[in-house]
C-alpha cells in the first residue's frame, strides 16, 4: 500500500522550502494550474509514502490543535543529527509537544502553516 497525506495551504513555496531544507525531503513531482490547483509531492525516493501540498484561490479552513502532528522517524542517527543541524542553522525554535512522550523522544517544530512536525529519535540505528 502507498500512503499520501495531503493538505491545502496558501504557503506552498514556504512549505516546499521548510520540508526540503529541514527534513531533507525531495520534490518527487509537482503540477501547476490543474483544475485551478498548484501542488507538490514531497518525500524520499523509493519509499511508499509522500506528502502533498496544494494551493488554489480557495483559502483553506485548516484547524490544527496541539495533538495534530506528523511524526517523522529518521532511519539513522546521522539523518537525525542532520535534521537537528538544519533546525539550528535555520534558527527554528523547537516547541514543547502537548504529549510529553515527544519531549523526551523527539523534537517538535511548526511548519509555515503552524502545523506541528515531530522528528523522533526512537528509530535511529
Amino acid at each position: 500500500m502507498t500512503f499520501r497525506a495531503a493538505r491545502h495551504t496558501q504557503n506552498l513555496q514556504k512549505l516546499i522550502l521548510f520540508y526540503t531544507s529541514i527534513l531533507n525531503l525531495e520534490v518527487l513531482g509537482s503540477f501547476g494550474n490543474h483544475d485551478g490547483y498548484d501542488g507538490v509531492f514531497l518525500g524520499k525516493k523509493d519509499e511508499n509514502w509522500h506528502i502533498e501540498f496544494t494551493q488554489s484561490d480557495d483559502v483553506p479552513n485548516s484547524i490544527f490543535d496541539e495533538d495534530d502532528c506528523w511524526v517523522f522517524y529518521p532511519k539513522t542517527i546521522l539523518e537525525y543529527d542532520s535534521i537537528l543541524e538544519n533546525i539550528a542553522n535555520l534558527q527554528l525554535k523547537p516547541i514543547s509537544a502537548k504529549n510529553p512522550y515527544w519531549n523526551v523522544n523527539g523534537i517538535t517544530v511548526e511548519d509555515p502553516d503552524g502545523f506541528r512536525v515531530i522528528v523522533s529519535n526512537m528509530k535511529c540505528v
